[in-house]
């Protein structure tokens, strides 16, 4: 009970007993399901990120023109220093 005590202390929470009770009641679930995990034989078993099978799905790196900051800027209203130049937004 104490570390459910420090644990609504922590997030600033007031817990009535049954509550608390609840709680620890959970945290006990959760933490003898982990628990269970110190058995499974994991000899030979590679780390894994994901139990599914990933690739790279992206496309080639390909050079292509753009347009040149003078030609972009050419069409804008306002700049400022080489820059788009717009509103204030924040006061």
């Amino acid at each position: 009970m104490k570390d459910i005590n420090n644990l609504a202390a922590m997030m600033k929470f007031t817990l009535c007993e049954d509550e608390k009770i609840f709680v620890s009641t959970g945290m006990d679930i959760l933490t003898d399901s982990f628990k269970a995990l110190i058995d499974v034989d994991t000899d030979g078993t590679l780390p894994m990120v994901s139990v599914l099978e990933s690739r790279n799905i992206f496309r080639e790196d390909q050079v292509v023109k753009t347009i040149s900051r003078q030609e972009l800027l050419a069409a804008a209203p306002e700049q400022f220093d080489g820059f788009f130049q717009v509103p204030r937004t924040l006061a």
